[in-house]
């Protein structure tokens, strides 16, 4: 059978992909026997029986990687491979090689080929390789992706990433707010970036040439916070060898981001409110008062109008506008890209090549409530992308990792069956306690079908009503 045309087979398949192959080859017999391998192994295929027709089906456009035959007529595999990489430097291309080849192969891959097989191969080894190639080419794409759209993101889109609608809504929101020139309230969970929005508030207002001063009003002791936002005079208390200027003097004509307000003390509560009302200040230790403008864009993670600790007055001076970051769990479509903007970051910082993504890598990111919100992600990011023995869900689940045999303490005088039995019982019995006794959660962590799970629990003697409570 000679084939004239690319025959793809994607549209045939509805498993989720493993990643598309161009597999290339003359000989009609080995191409449908790797065909229908590649397809069973998950892979989306584009046969092609030569060269020249490969060359018709790639394009800038394509997403997927090169599988080709070296000794084929008219226009053999190493040709191909030039062309190919003329085109799109970056694919990865595949060689399949006779025995007698294995040297220029290894020549074709200083010039740029991914990896090459050796016939007769292994079909488990083609696969392997495969996948390696997929995901390298995921990589590079989504790389790209992301640079492509940082360099033509502009204004807030460059500091905020975020392609969901609770991000676009929050980007409009805060270029709304930067122009009011008012006071604001910024509310939002631990780690959400609220001193990344309150720096685009200043940024987009007509403050902007003037000065961003943050302070953490939970991270400085009580005994100093009135010094740090008023400053003080030469001699106004013990140390105090010389004058020293405060925030608020110092942010004077630009903005003010008082982060944690809810833990100021309430007597420096009320210095604020005078300050805000009066537009002035004084220094500890001085009698002179000093005219200050600036905005004051606060920040708390609980509602400060319930708060019975923080004086209502200076709320509602506060209070003229707000501003609502959602959390990192309801900007789903964000995750994966604010995972991999940190990847790649964390990389480059270290100079490193940037870790590849798995697909189930990213539903375990996507499937996790982040309690600390973008600070936290950026943390695991920065982990993954340096320790390559780490995988997301050893992170983020360690609880749901497998079991290891050196955990189970088992005689080792025994039969091998007899331990090995003894270690699926352990793994059953802790998954089912892990989930309080929920099967169907436990059908998925272990990869087993429910017959097969319910015979060990039989075999074992493991009841579910153990670990669910129920009688």
């Amino acid at each position: 059978m000679t084939q004239s045309q690319p025959r793809s087979t994607s549209q045939q398949n509805t498993h989720h992909s493993r990643g598309t192959v161009l597999l290339v080859d003359d000989e009609a017999l080995v191409r449908q026997s790797t065909e229908k391998w590649l397809q069973m192994s998950g892979f989306d295929v584009i046969v092609c029986d030569s060269a020249r027709n490969a060359l018709q089906h790639i394009c800038p456009e394509f997403t997927g990687i090169v599988v080709t035959d070296v000794r084929m007529p008219d226009m053999d595999g190493l040709t191909l491979m030039d062309q190919l990489l003329q085109q799109i430097p970056e694919l990865p291309v595949v060689l399949v090689t006779g025995h007698g080849d294995v040297d220029m192969a290894l020549n074709a891959m200083r010039k740029g080929a991914y990896d090459f097989i050796e016939k007769p191969f292994n079909p488990e080894r083609l696969v392997e390789t495969l996948q390696r190639a997929c995901d390298k080419r995921r990589l590079m794409l989504e790389n790209l992706r992301l640079q492509q759209h940082l360099s033509d993101s502009t204004g807030i889109d460059k500091r905020l990433l975020g392609i969901s609608a609770p991000a676009q809504h929050l980007k409009q929101e805060l270029l709304t707010l930067a122009n009011l020139n008012t006071n604001v309230i910024i509310y939002g969970e631990t780690g959400v970036g609220k001193e990344v929005a309150a720096q685009c508030l200043h940024e987009y207002s007509s403050r902007s040439k003037e000065k961003f001063v943050p302070i953490n009003c939970g991270a400085i002791p009580e005994s100093l916070i009135e010094s740090e936002l008023f400053g003080h005079e030469a001699g106004a208390f013990t140390g105090a060898s010389k004058r020293r200027v405060g925030k608020f003097e110092y942010a004077s004509g630009g903005t003010l981001f008082l982060d944690e307000i809810e833990s100021m003390p309430l007597n420096l509560q009320i210095r604020l409110l005078r300050a805000l009302q009066e537009g002035l200040i004084e220094r500890l230790g001085g009698n002179k008062p000093i005219p200050v403008d600036l905005r004051i864009i606060a920040a708390s993670k609980s509602n400060l109008k319930n708060d019975d600790n923080f004086r209502q007055d200076l709320f509602y001076r506060l209070n003229v506008t707000q501003l609502h970051i959602p959390p990192l769990r309801d900007r789903q479509e964000d995750i994966p890209l604010l995972f991999e903007h940190y990847i790649h970051q964390t990389a480059a910082d270290h100079g490193r090549e940037a870790r590849p993504l798995p697909e189930q890598e990213v539903r375990n990111l996507q499937r996790y409530p982040w309690p600390g919100n973008i600070r936290e992600l950026k943390n695991v990011a920065m982990r993954y992308a340096l320790d390559l023995r780490l995988s997301v869900a050893s992170i983020l689940f360690p609880d749901e990792q497998p079991m290891q045999a050196s955990e189970l303490k088992t005689d080792p005088s025994q039969p091998l069956a007899v331990q090995v039995a003894a270690f699926e019982a352990e793994v059953i019995r802790r998954s089912l306690a892990r989930h309080n006794g929920n099967i169907k959660a436990v059908l998925e962590i272990l990869d087993l079908p429910r017959r097969t799970l319910n015979q060990k629990m039989a075999r074992y003697g493991i009841r579910r009503e153990e670990f669910t409570g129920e009688d």
